[in-house]
């Protein structure tokens, strides 16, 4: 990639006639520091640190795990260069989604991990796929330098856990979801947001997902009216789900006693009202855990979701509902939410909890939510990366306690926080509300 002959640089490579408002950095920085390690100082005592965790640390346990890896990626961006590091965001992980999502789409992981995962060449697997294996050599080769394949020979492959989950449709179908419903709205948020003068975004009709794709339709909609984006997106929420610490954990949220305990017993009382609980995942573990709970547990989401189920534990009630309308369900013990308020503006979400205060019974209906709390300092990377995603795609947002408090906590709701429930690596919490 030659550089444009359409404007000047100074000394730093920075273009003088670029329009830009962004005042120059006095005195200019020198290219030498993106040549050398990130913050080599840190090095000693980052390795320190990896090295207390012992020859052979337990990683079976989450905590551990999970402070190692940070630990390993602390590392990794100390040890690059800023110009490594600037190559790795603006070719690298970019041309790599865009290699996994085509190889997903043709199937080639499903192929890489038949007859036992055996290596294969590239010209075996672009005979069985009837494919070009010239474009798939290249595609492969950028995956393997990324890891996430192994290279056994010259363009030969097999495969790694990772690309093995890739065949599980939960796992696999959030790429070419994403690449096809969502990621443009992140490319082209920065010219959005230009265009708006850096207004914060909460038209959820004219916002950064609307300019990027040109439509009227929220992501939802959209992915919906273009097929298969819409049932993709459904089985990626399932993988997002996995491997979580479960508010329905005895460690986490003490169902037992806040929900079951003081349930009523007439044969129509509703127990549990997932509310936009897409396919289900959350009412399926809620039953296997609790499966003699007295109660009804019932499934709502629109139609095109609830009509997309293809395997429920019969005891689960399917109910076309749209949230945004009256809640059919009436003196529930407790309606749940999971992951659906982020998806809405303060305005919206206070629309969809005014139904659900309406339907909650003084004194003995709960609301569950189950969400993010970003917090103040030390904010997980999962959920900041999830706010990125909440404000180009939803003009949303993930929420601070406060910001949480200020939302349930509304006048006009008639609703009170009366418990936050969190464990230790837990990105998500549960969040009890009643009415006042």
């Amino acid at each position: 990639m030659a550089p444009q002959a359409n404007g000047t640089t100074n000394g730093n490579g920075a273009d003088e006639n670029n329009g830009s408002t962004v005042p120059e950095v006095n005195p200019p920085v020198d290219i030498s520091i993106a040549l050398h390690p990130n913050d080599s100082n840190a090095v000693p005592e980052i390795l320190k640190g990896i090295s207390s965790f012992g020859d052979a640390p337990s990683i079976d346990k989450d905590q551990t795990r999970l402070a190692l890896l940070a630990k390993a990626r602390d590392l990794v961006r100390a040890l690059e260069t800023p110009r490594e590091t600037m190559i790795k965001h603006c070719w690298a992980q970019p041309g790599c989604y865009t290699a996994i999502t085509s190889c997903y789409n043709l199937g080639v992981f499903s192929v890489l991990a038949s007859d036992g995962g055996k290596p294969r060449k590239v010209t075996e697997i672009a005979s069985i796929l009837q494919t070009n294996s010239e474009v798939l050599t290249r595609l492969m080769k950028h995956i393997a330098a990324m890891g996430y394949i192994k290279e056994t020979g010259n363009d030969e492959y097999a495969p790694t856990s990772f690309s093995k989950a890739l065949t599980i449709p939960i796992i696999g179908d959030g790429y070419p979801c994403l690449a096809g419903g969502a990621h443009e709205s992140c490319s082209k948020f920065p010219e959005y947001m230009a265009k708006a003068n850096y207004a914060t975004p909460t038209d959820v009709q004219a916002g950064p997902y609307q300019y990027a794709f040109n439509t009227k339709m929220n992501m939802f909609e959209y992915m919906q009216a273009h097929q298969p984006l819409g049932k993709q997106f459904n089985h990626h929420m399932g993988g997002y789900r996995q491997g979580r610490p479960s508010w329905m954990d005895s460690d986490f949220y003490p169902v037992e006693d806040r929900l079951i305990k003081d349930m009523e017993n007439s044969s129509d009382a509703a127990l549990l009202v997932d509310v936009g609980g897409s396919l289900g995942h959350d009412l399926q573990e809620f039953g296997r855990k609790y499966a003699q709970a007295p109660g009804r547990l019932i499934l709502q989401d629109l139609p095109v979701v609830i009509d997309a189920i293809q395997q429920l534990d019969p005891k689960i009630e399917r109910m076309n509902h749209d949230f945004h309308t009256e809640q059919p369900v009436k003196g529930a013990r407790a309606y749940y939410m999971h992951s659906v308020l982020h998806d809405w503006p303060d305005n919206v979400c206070k629309s969809i909890l005014k139904q659900l205060a309406a339907a909650m019974k003084p004194g003995y209906s709960k609301l569950l939510i189950n969400e993010n709390i970003i917090p103040d300092t030390g904010a997980d990377w999962q959920a900041t990366a999830l706010d990125m995603m909440m404000i180009t795609l939803f003009s949303s947002k993930e929420r601070t306690r406060l910001n949480w408090c200020e939302l349930l906590e509304s006048p006009e709701l008639g609703l009170k926080i009366v418990g936050i429930w969190s464990v230790q690596n837990g990105v998500e919490s549960l969040i009890e509300c009643e009415l006042k």
